[in-house]
């Protein structure tokens, strides 16, 4: 029995190999690409960014004025995390099956839910550029959309999984629904939220980034006018000023992370 499953995994894989072997071959044929000379390319593009793409003494001059996009940039991800994050928990708490006030609340929210975490930071940015142009408030509204959605359905499935044992309980004791979310609810699922809270805030920040360069505000559009500009060596900057600021969000948020936890 094993050795014909061992066969069966054997074949599925080589068939999986000659299929994708064929859609290269296939995507090379339609597109005329040269293998030969794509690969050759790949040192001379090594030469060419790090002889272009280093910082000198102009691009340093300019960082004052690119860690100032970059803290719009940041307060515009935190603050459209952390305001998304408390509606959806509204909005989840009517839709978790544990807490929702009647049964109809529940189709709408994750419908939602859905709508809103499916739909792409950048199409979000790109459909509210016909309501607000390019502005720092379509860059909030497009990251705004894309957490609460996603605030909305993890809070669902994480106040499903908590349990029911203490909110019978207060509900035996003659306590009122509010008293029940404040008392047993948000307590027992609040560490998540936090956890979420902060998963959230490390990608609307690297979202951000994009949004910028479609709304024209924040460190994106610093990037953008430098790299059209020629000005390589100034769009160098932003970017390590971006990893910088990425990896020093990330190592707060998993400190605070192992607190809460």
């Amino acid at each position: 029995m094993q050795p014909d499953i061992f066969q069966l995994r054997q074949r599925q894989s080589a068939l999986f190999f000659v299929l994708l072997s064929g859609l290269t071959y296939g995507a090379i044929l339609l597109t005329n690409y040269d293998v030969v000379q794509g690969l050759t390319a790949i040192p001379r593009a090594f030469v060419w960014a790090t002889a272009n793409f280093i910082p000198d003494d102009e691009a340093w001059q300019r960082l004052p004025r690119i860690l100032d996009k970059l803290r719009e940039t940041v307060l515009m991800a935190i603050s459209s995390a952390t305001v998304a994050s408390a509606l959806g928990l509204a909005v989840a708490l009517l839709g978790a099956t544990t807490t929702r006030p009647h049964p109809w609340f529940s189709p709408p929210a994750r419908a939602i839910a859905s709508v809103f975490r499916n739909i792409d930071v950048s199409a979000w940015a790109l459909i509210l550029l016909f309501s607000f142009g390019q502005s720092a408030i379509t860059g909030y509204f497009a990251l705004f959309f894309v957490t609460f959605g996603f605030i909305v359905r993890v809070m669902i499935e994480t106040i499903d999984e908590i349990g029911t044992e203490s909110v019978e309980a207060l509900r035996a004791t003659g306590a009122g629904y509010l008293a029940i979310i404040t008392q047993s609810v948000i307590p027992a699922c609040l560490p998540q939220l936090i956890s979420w809270v902060l998963y959230m805030i490390e990608t609307n920040i690297r979202s951000a980034t994009l949004v910028g360069i479609l709304t024209g505000t924040g460190i994106g559009f610093s990037f953008d006018l430098y790299y059209k500009s020629l000005n390589y060596s100034s769009a160098s900057l932003v970017v390590l000023v971006i990893v910088v600021a990425v990896l020093l969000i990330e190592a707060l948020s998993n400190a605070i992370r192992r607190a809460v936890l």
